[in-house]
């Protein structure tokens, strides 16, 4: 069976190359031979002489540098993290809770789709998937059970993705000192008012009476 088929390969080889099988299997080899040379002189050449590449897009981009806390800060100091300035992290809020997002500054930063969202406690835009300037805000008096879930996937997507770095002070924090300075001084005046008036009354009496006395008695020895 073998020596069948080695004939008719011979007889193939003849028919379809016009060589002889010597023949072809000659410049078969020599084929090969020509290949591995070729192959090692100008491959061996590009290890020594490796080429330019040009520069990925991985490559420009620079490392983010480690999120920074800021604990509580104002909504008004919170704008200045809007994404314009370069040397600035970039920073989000959602219910009052800072989120670190230069990560993903390419959705947030300036020219984003949410870029408007930056710098800004942007939880009723977020729970109304709103673009307009009036939802831009924390406030979320209104809105309804629907709104509020969606609020809170956004919530739980930037807790999973983002490093919280601080929260919005609350403006209503600082007046109650006020109003506890305030309630004291009545305090003071009041427990004052009745310790001179039971002191002085006594006096002004005694030194009367003591008067009168001195007066009867004047005329009675004359």
């Amino acid at each position: 069976m073998a020596v069948e088929m080695l004939e008719t390969l011979k007889e193939a080889i003849t028919a379809y190359t016009g060589l002889s099988p010597n023949a072809f299997f000659t410049v078969l080899a020599a084929g090969i031979a020509l290949y591995y040379v070729v192959s090692v002189l100008f491959g061996g050449s590009s290890d020594h002489h490796p080429q330019h590449r040009p520069r990925s897009f991985e490559e420009d981009v620079q490392p983010l540098p480690p999120p920074v806390q800021l604990g509580e800060i104002s909504e008004e100091e919170l704008r200045a993290y809007d994404g314009n300035d370069p040397e600035k992290p970039l920073l989000m809020a959602i219910k009052g809770q800072i989120y670190d997002v230069s990560q993903s500054r390419m959705f947030y930063g300036p020219g984003g789709p949410y870029a408007l969202f930056a710098g800004k406690d942007a939880s009723r835009a977020l729970a109304k998937m709103s673009f307009e300037d009036k939802d831009l805000n924390g406030d979320l008096t209104g809105l309804g059970a629907f709104e509020l879930d969606a609020l809170q996937d956004w919530e739980y997507k930037f807790m999973s993705k983002y490093v919280k770095v601080g929260s919005i002070k609350n403006p209503e924090a600082s007046p109650p000192t006020e109003s506890t300075h305030s309630a004291v001084e009545p305090t003071e005046s009041t427990v004052a008012e009745p310790a001179e008036s039971t002191v002085a009354e006594p006096a002004e009496s005694t030194v009367a009476e003591t008067k009168e006395e001195t007066v009867t008695t004047t005329v009675k020895d004359e």
